[in-house]
């Protein structure tokens, strides 16, 4: 029986796989996805410096959300990132999907962040 710590295990392995080859810089931040069970979240990372740059989250006061494991909150996530990002100057990012497929909660946060004006 796969335990959720395997899969955990194996989406670390993922994502340092996927991270060799993507690097945010300060013209072209990463946008990073955390996905939980509950919750997602979304950060735009300078890996040069080490900063970030904005977050937006279903934990966010500002994001409405009734269930912040669906979908729709994935949605109202990438719009947030995206209107943040854009206030900070950023339209252009680099998108590191954490590991995950690129499907279902990751896939609508990504389209919604595109949507709302970044670029990748």
């Amino acid at each position: 029986m796969i335990t959720k710590a395997d899969k955990n295990v194996a989406r670390k392995k993922r994502h340092a796989r996927v991270r060799r080859n993507i690097f945010g810089t300060a013209e072209r931040p990463r946008l990073n996805v955390f996905r939980s069970s509950k919750h997602i979240y979304a950060q735009l990372i300078d890996d040069e410096n080490g900063v970030t740059l904005a977050s937006a989250s279903t934990m966010d006061n500002d994001v409405e959300v009734e269930n912040g494991g669906n979908v729709e909150a994935a949605k109202k996530v990438g719009e947030a990132i995206a209107k943040r990002a854009v206030e900070a100057g950023h339209k252009v990012v680099v998108f590191d999907r954490g590991g995950y497929i690129y499907h279902g909660r990751v896939k609508a946060l990504a389209d919604a962040a595109r949507e709302a004006g970044l670029q990748f």
